[in-house]
């Protein structure tokens, strides 16, 4: 898991800066995420959720009203990337909430692995993921991809480039 701070101080806590810059950075400037309709749900040190609606342009399969495939491995992978940026974030705590944010311009994935478990089809659906290794260089993260019932739909694991 990610970097936390000494038993005695107790969890680390985000700045409202850091959360209100990751948030616009995830939420708006990454179109993309924009347009799957992602929305964070948490943001913390030890991992991220967020949420997605379902609507007429992610449909992959129209008779069956399903979600795309690539709607899926997208969004895991764009909420892995969260979990790296939050852990990140985590470990330099010593920075102000702008140049943390300013880490993440190198983040790349390396390898993005999906197992799709069961068809995606819901009102919503709830994504997580965390940081199972924050490295030097590299982040290895897990994900999981639910329906609005918390039916487990899809896993993931994947790499990041951190430097």
């Amino acid at each position: 898991m990610t970097k936390t701070k000494a038993a005695t101080d107790g969890p680390i806590e985000f700045e409202p800066e850091f959360v209100t810059g990751l948030t616009e950075i995830f939420e708006e400037r990454i179109v993309f995420n924009r347009v799957l309709g992602l929305k964070i749900t948490s943001l913390r040190p030890e991992g991220v959720a967020a949420r997605i609606d379902m609507k007429h342009d992610l449909i992959g399969h129209f008779a069956y009203q399903r979600l795309h495939g690539g709607v899926i491995s997208a969004s895991l992978d764009a909420m892995a990337g969260l979990a790296v940026m939050a852990a990140i974030g985590a470990r330099h705590m010593d920075e102000t909430p702008l140049q943390r944010l300013h880490r993440f311009a190198k983040l790349g994935t390396i390898d993005l692995r999906i197992d799709y478990l069961r068809p995606a089809i819901s009102s919503h659906f709830e994504l997580a993921a965390e940081v199972l290794r924050l490295g030097s260089r590299v982040a290895t993260v897990r994900m999981e991809f639910r329906d609005a019932q918390a039916q487990l739909l899809s896993t993931g694991s994947a790499a990041y480039i951190v430097s």
